[in-house]
């Protein structure tokens, strides 16, 4: 692993203080990184007396306990059906991942994709607990549930399937520690679905599902709960972000054969109380370059090919988790919220290729984001794997960095999002 020499742009502060998240202000901030914190490997090892994952300043529940109630749940909007489509569901409606419920919701993203007059339209059942999705050319989406993983024609609006998994992972449950699938990707010509399955205090593993027999085909050892999976460009290699392991799997699509490597900016130390983990990647397409972003100070740049970890500068300086790309290469990367008194509040972070960024403030809790066609929209969903979630997604317009994010309520907890 290298240092922290690694690109960095120009950035200019803010010209006003940057107002809390729930006080009207200034919707787009400038600010400068504050540097490495110190602090942070001290607060990892408190941490690690408290805590078996990520935190937001709040005591969370241990994994073998029921959850804590959550702090703001917010308003579930039940679908109106006098707005859903009779036939096709139109092209650019949003589907999210009930992580509250066991369903997937289908939203209209409102004039234009703004967000404004949008609404939820319909639920489908999936199974229990949805985390992460995907959606291929035919319309089909793949659903990573706590039961398996759950088939949804998303142009009818029906779950013709419920793959189960291989993959011995516990009762079925809820929350943030539940056992099931995680992170999932499709192959790049849609033949196959590689599902993250976590196991509660276990390494986890990736299985392979055949997307014509809908059959699981090949499983793969990984590290600790794989909160997302990705595939490379040539489709050949699929990577699991090992959250509680401080790396990232590699895994040959052809033999299933695999390699870790450690991706730890601020190294390990606090264990499974650390809060300075891997989450979210995304693959750049231009190289075959994996970024995974850390607490808003740091993106790590991981060479597959090598192993290798590059370090590049954020400026955001808050906990991070959801990440997409942009088709012009703009990194998209959700900001949850402070995890220490000198954090940031909530934002997203549009990352320009070049390294510039601007940071745009979010209103509570946020978790992933999904990107328009166009490029021109992000929509960041309000779940949140932790307390303090809200039932909503946050739609930004990337194109006009003078308008305010638009709230839309939908879903129960949403955390993956699509846009069809």
């Amino acid at each position: 692993m290298t240092g922290t020499g690694g690109p960095r742009a120009a950035f200019r502060k803010a010209s006003a203080p940057r107002a809390a998240s729930t006080v009207p202000g200034p919707r787009v901030a400038f600010r400068e990184a504050s540097g490495p914190r110190a602090r942070r490997l001290t607060l990892a090892l408190v941490a690690a007396a408290l805590l078996a994952g990520c935190a937001t300043g709040t005591t969370e529940a241990d994994p073998g306990t029921p959850d804590a109630p959550p702090a703001s749940t917010g308003t579930v909007a039940a679908p109106d059906p006098s707005r859903a489509p009779s036939g096709r569901t139109p092209e650019g409606t949003l589907l999210v991942a009930d992580f509250g419920s066991d369903t997937v919701t289908f939203v209209d993203p409102g004039r234009d994709g703004s967000g404004k007059g949008g609404a939820p339209i319909a639920s489908v059942k999936v199974g229990t607990a949805p985390y992460g999705l995907v959606v291929g050319e035919d319309g089909r989406a793949w659903v990573a549930t706590a039961e398996g993983v759950a088939v949804v024609d998303t142009e009818q609006r029906t779950r013709p399937a419920l793959i189960p998994y291989e993959t011995e992972s516990g009762p079925v449950t809820t929350g943030e520690y539940r056992g099931g699938g995680m992170g999932i990707a499709l192959a790049p010509d849609g033949s196959h679905v590689y599902v993250g399955v976590n196991v509660p205090g276990e390494d986890g593993t990736v299985e392979v599902i055949d997307t014509a027999t809908r059959e699981v085909t090949g499983t793969a050892p990984v590290g600790m709960r794989p909160f997302d999976v990705d595939v490379s460009p040539d489709g050949r290699e699929v990577y699991a972000t090992d959250h509680d392991s401080f790396d990232v799997t590699a895994v040959d699509a052809d033999t299933l054969k695999t390699r870790r490597m450690e991706v730890a900016p601020y190294g390990t130390e606090g264990g499974l109380g650390s809060w300075l983990k891997p989450h979210y990647a995304v693959v750049r397409p231009a190289d075959g370059k994996l970024l995974l972003p850390f607490e808003g100070e740091r993106l790590a740049v991981l060479d597959p090919r090598t192993g290798k970890v590059t370090i590049e500068r954020m400026t955001a300086n808050t906990h991070q988790h959801g990440a997409a790309l942009a088709p012009d290469g703009t990194l998209l990367v959700v900001g949850t919220g402070p995890i220490g008194s000198d954090d940031e509040d909530p934002s997203l972070t549009v990352r320009a290729p070049g390294g510039a960024e601007r940071v745009v403030p979010l209103d509570g809790p946020h978790e992933d984001v999904a990107v328009s066609a166009d490029g021109r929209t992000a929509y960041v969903t309000g779940g949140f794997t932790r307390d303090g979630y809200w039932n909503g997604i946050t739609v930004v317009a990337l194109a006009d960095e003078e308008s305010e994010p638009v709230r839309l309520t939908a879903g129960n907890r949403p955390l993956g999002i699509a846009v069809l």
